[in-house]
């Protein structure tokens, strides 16, 4: 049975103590700090690129490389970040800290994962996917700002005498 997170002032936290032990001592938060903003400067020259495509027709080839790199780092955080969610929390996804986090990352996964596989098994055109890119790109940046907060709270937490 989990241990329920401290509550101050009627706000419960996000990690237990336990918890949070866990996550200050596992590699994996660190591996998780890297691959974070890592994925971020990866998207914003992804997007770039993507814009240059729709909006002047040119640089395609570059844009196609750009989400495919995207999207293999999306996949290495998603797994880094299943086992960083085991070590903390006791399982792999969805714990009820990161719950909606995770059922919006796999969104976030079925658009990137669609994108390749309109690339390599699909004759969709290369404006098609594009604007797939762009979708699961809004999608990102929806699940990015999920986690920012989440990060902020965590650290709005630990300022708060336990």
């Amino acid at each position: 049975m989990r241990e329920q997170p401290a509550s101050h002032s009627g706000k419960t936290t996000l990690y237990t103590a336990a918890e949070r032990a866990r996550r200050d001592a596992t590699k994996w938060t660190l591996v998780q700090g890297i691959l974070a903003p890592l994925q971020f400067v990866v998207f914003l020259v992804s997007v770039a690129l993507v814009w240059r495509y729709l909006a002047v027709g040119e640089g395609y080839a570059a844009a196609t490389v750009s989400v495919v790199i995207k999207t293999g780092v999306l996949y290495l955080i998603m797994v880094t970040g299943a086992i960083w969610e085991k070590v903390v929390f006791g399982q792999y996804l969805f714990a009820p800290a990161f719950f909606w986090e995770d059922v919006f990352s796999f969104g976030v996964i079925a658009l990137h994962t669609l994108y390749i596989y309109g690339l390599f098994a699909t004759g969709w055109s290369a404006e098609t996917l594009m604007w797939i890119a762009v979708a699961a790109y809004a999608a990102y940046a929806i699940n990015a700002a999920q986690f920012v907060w989440k990060l902020r709270r965590a650290r709005l937490d630990a300022q708060v005498p336990v």
